[in-house]
């Protein structure tokens, strides 16, 4: 591991242990030669499927869209980062959990709208209106009656007590 500060090309391991979610080795280091500590993550690279998207297109999954279009639902809301990372495992959990080697966006799109509805309403129901192309008013009523109905009340199922 290369030094981000001076280039030294050996460091050496001062420190390894679990992340939180048990998925990922964070590792201290430190460079021999400036002396400098800094902290590096390692985690299996893991085979997603391809995204097929409407159009019939592939695309690799890409990681940041995901968290993107999460944040981009959750702007200006109370929600902590790990918050949103716990979702973002979970869905590339399921991802990985897929037997076939393609996944629509459909299906992709329906496991974001879940998270959502767990994490924030307000995000949900961003996220829908943009995603499933709200024609009028009326369909935005019907699934804010339906979140309504349900008796969800926006608690985070992915890290609680966390917001």
């Amino acid at each position: 591991m290369h030094c981000p500060f001076c280039q030294h090309e050996d460091t050496q391991v001062a420190d390894s242990r679990m992340a939180e979610d048990r998925m990922v080795i964070r590792r201290r280091r430190r460079c021999p030669l400036c002396e400098q500590r800094f902290t590096t993550y390692e985690r299996a690279a893991p085979v997603f499927p391809v995204v097929v998207k409407k159009d019939g297109s592939c695309a690799e999954f890409d990681r940041n869209k995901l968290i993107a279009s999460l944040r981009l639902a959750l702007r200006k809301r109370p929600i902590a980062t790990a918050v949103v990372d716990a979702a973002v495992a979970h869905i590339e959990y399921q991802l990985l959990s897929v037997p076939e080697r393609e996944i629509n966006t459909t299906q992709l799109g329906e496991w974001v709208m879940d998270a959502l509805r767990k994490i924030d309403k307000i995000a949900y129901i961003r996220f829908a209106s943009v995603y499933r192309n709200f024609e009028d008013i009326s369909e935005f009523q019907r699934l804010i009656k339906a979140l309504t109905e349900k008796g969800q009340d926006g608690a985070d199922s992915y890290s609680p007590g966390i917001k």
